[in-house]
């Protein structure tokens, strides 16, 4: 018994990772901010996930999305790959234990909260010190300097995850209430 739930979940987040990097070639980006910030709406199956089983499972599909997708695109840019899988991270994580402490619409709206605030300030972050550093050296350009950085970060790379944060939050808080029951009904299966 224990062997086919096992089995099952992983269907079920092998079908969601699909899903997820499916969604993130459906991007488009916002006219105000770099045309190299794109939003797409691939999170919300690893929260999904999160939501079934653990903030694992939901950090595992962000992880499959991405894998999935560098090896579907043939991405030469394997810094953007892990730039998204951070993110994402950092996103599904705290509203999916959020959910799991009060299983309640209330602790999803607060936990979308918490997860864009946590993603734009994290992503600013690593940005600044880490991903714009690595993405220069990676593409062979000059060292970007701290005022380049920190106006890319400022600029584009703060915005773009707040209104990422709040543009998937419209579309998962209503995907949540109307799939609750759902959600409830493959924990319990799974559980037995």
């Amino acid at each position: 018994m224990q062997q086919s739930s096992n089995l099952l979940k992983l269907i079920i987040l092998a079908i969601l990772s699909t899903i997820a990097m499916v969604l993130m070639l459906l991007n488009f980006p916002l006219p105000f901010l770099p045309g190299y910030l794109k939003i797409d709406f691939s999170d919300v199956p690893a929260i999904i996930a999160a939501f079934i089983f653990s903030p694992v499972a939901g950090v595992i599909v962000e992880a499959m999305k991405n894998v999935i997708y560098f090896l579907y695109s043939g991405a030469g840019d394997p810094v953007g790959v892990v730039s998204n899988f951070i993110a994402g991270a950092m996103f599904v994580l705290p509203v999916s234990i959020l959910y799991h402490k009060y299983k309640s619409v209330k602790s999803v709206i607060s936990g979308i909260v918490t997860s864009t605030v946590i993603m734009a300030i994290g992503m600013s972050v690593l940005n600044y010190f880490l991903i714009l550093p690595a993405y220069s050296w990676f593409m062979g350009w000059e060292t970007m300097s701290d005022t380049v950085k920190l106006s890319t970060v400022l600029v584009g790379i703060l915005p773009f995850n707040a209104i990422k944060g709040a543009v998937v939050a419209l579309l998962l808080i209503p995907l949540f209430v109307k799939i609750k029951p759902w959600i409830e009904e493959k924990q319990m299966n799974l559980a037995r």
